[in-house]
C-alpha cells in the first residue's frame, strides 16, 4: 500500500484550504477599507464658510451662504465728457466653481425689466435663474489699493428661469471680496473711448439661515 498517497492528498487539501481562507481574508480586508474610506460629502451637504471680513460688509445674522464661486472677467469703462465713467455693460464675468466649471455669468442689466435702472447681475449658466443685487450703502472695503473694493450687496430682484430653475432665487445678499485689478483707468481719455479693465474676485452668494 503506497502511504504518500495519503500524504500528498491531505497536503493538497490543506494548500486548497489555505488557499481559500487568504482569498476570504482579502475580500474581507477589502469590505473593510471600502466601509471605513470617508465618503465624499454630497453638494448639497457642503458647508460653506463665511470669508474673514471687517464688520462694514458682513451679512446681517440670519442668513448663511449657499455658494461660493471665482469670477474672470472685466469692470468696463467709458470715456464721458467728464473722464472715465462705469457703463450699463459693466462689469463681464464668467464664475467658476472649485472644479473649474462654469456655474455663472455676471453682468449688468436693467432692474426692473425694461426700466433705465441697471443693476448687478448674476445668472446661473444652467437653469438661468437670475438674481439682482446693489451695493449696501458704505458697505465698502478696500485692503488693497491696486483693486476694486470687496463689496455688500443686498439682492433687489431674483427670476427664475424659463423651466423653472430655482437655483439662484432664494438668494438674499452677495459678497464680493478677494478682488484683484478692475480699477477705473485714470488720466485724461477722449469722450467715447472704452476700456475693459481685467479683474477676479470671489463671490459669496447668502440665503435666509431657515431655507
Amino acid at each position: 500500500m503506497n502511504t504518500n498517497i495519503g500524504k500528498n492528498g491531505n497536503t493538497l487539501a490543506n494548500e486548497i484550504v489555505r488557499s481559500i481562507l487568504l482569498i476570504a481574508f482579502g475580500i474581507t480586508f477589502a469590505l473593510t477599507l471600502m466601509f471605513l474610506r470617508p465618503q465624499p460629502a454630497h453638494a448639497g451637504n457642503v458647508t460653506i464658510i463665511p470669508p474673514d471680513v471687517p464688520a462694514i460688509i458682513q451679512v446681517p445674522a440670519g442668513n448663511q451662504p449657499f455658494r461660493v464661486a471665482h469670477a474672470v472677467g472685466t469692470q468696463n469703462y467709458v470715456c464721458l465728457s467728464t473722464g472715465w465713467a462705469t457703463r450699463a455693460y459693466s462689469p463681464q464675468a464668467t464664475l467658476f466653481d472649485e472644479e473649474n466649471e462654469q456655474i455663472l455669468t455676471h453682468f449688468l442689466s436693467p432692474y426692473p425689466a425694461g426700466s433705465n435702472s441697471f443693476s448687478p447681475t448674476w445668472q446661473d449658466s444652467r437653469d438661468t435663474s437670475t438674481v439682482w443685487a446693489n451695493p449696501v450703502d458704505g458697505a465698502s472695503y478696500t485692503p488693497d489699493p491696486t483693486a476694486i473694493p470687496w463689496l455688500l450687496l443686498k439682492v433687489v430682484g431674483t427670476v427664475a428661469g424659463p423651466t423653472n430653475g430655482d437655483k439662484m432665487i432664494v438668494t438674499t445678499f452677495v459678497q464680493r471680496v478677494n478682488t484683484t485689478g478692475g480699477l477705473k483707468p485714470t488720466g485724461t481719455c477722449k469722450e467715447g473711448d472704452k476700456s475693459l479693465v481685467s479683474y477676479t474676485a470671489d463671490y459669496y452668494f447668502y440665503k435666509a439661515a431657515h431655507q
